[in-house]
């Protein structure tokens, strides 16, 4: 009777663009919406007046993000297909040259002798693997990294709003400093749990990965308490 070997399994976190669109437009989000909430606040604003203002924030904010986000996504993707296309142009008009470049490549990972020329003929005799040997090992290339223009575009403007009406949402059942307190506290913690788990996918420190967005958010909450707060005692603004 055999005992077989325990299976051996390796976790691997794979570059994702969803990973990316929330982390993105949730920090974004979150940190706009407590950035205004704290500065309307600190002018001593009536919780109708920075509902009102938080709300516009987050709407145009979250639609700024995601067109922006497509433009950019796009943009990328015609970048990489026009490499894609000048790839396969190569394999069909010069295929020597190409050949010579797989070459190359595995030459210098090593290989060399017949072990090399099995190699290389291996993936030239399907013009697939040959093109993405070729975007990946010559020009380090991953379309699938960039991700789709609409979705990703929808996933911001999504994560955005998810993040954006979290500081507000105590305005909704109070007014004064208390929603203040609550926004804040509540917008560093789901900063915290955000950058903890990117940094756990990323195989980093969890809490300064914490730390590092929680900051962000302090600072973004004190720059706009302490602007609304010098415009109130100015007079620029009157509650």
């Amino acid at each position: 009777m055999s005992i077989s070997e325990p299976r051996h399994v390796e976790r691997h976190q794979k570059e994702s663009s969803s990973i990316r669109d929330f982390v993105f437009g949730f920090g974004d989000g979150i940190n706009t919406s407590l950035g205004l909430v704290a500065g309307v606040g600190g002018a001593d604003q009536a919780s109708s007046v920075i509902i009102l203002a938080a709300m516009v924030a987050m709407f145009t904010g979250a639609k700024a993000m995601a067109v922006q986000n497509y433009l950019a996504v796009r943009s990328q993707r015609q970048i990489l297909q026009s490499e894609i296309e000048r790839e396969r142009w190569e394999m069909e008009n010069v295929p020597k040259a190409e050949r010579s470049e797989i070459e190359d490549i595995y030459k210098a990972k090593g290989f060399s002798g017949p072990e090399l020329e099995s190699i290389v003929n291996k993936i030239t005799s399907d013009k697939k693997v040959w093109l993405d040997t070729m975007l990946t090992e010559e020009l380090k290339l991953n379309v699938d990294i960039v991700g789709s223009p609409l979705k990703s575009a929808f996933r911001m403007f999504g994560a955005f709003l998810v993040g954006g009406i979290l500081p507000i949402i105590p305005y909704f059942f109070a007014s004064g400093f208390e929603p203040l307190m609550i926004a804040i506290g509540t917008s560093l913690s789901a900063s915290f749990i955000i950058g903890a788990a990117k940094s756990r996918m990323a195989n980093l420190n969890m809490a300064w990965g914490g730390l590092e967005m929680a900051g962000l958010g302090t600072g973004i909450a004190l720059l706009g308490y302490g602007i609304g707060s010098e415009l109130g005692h100015l007079g620029i603004i009157n509650p």
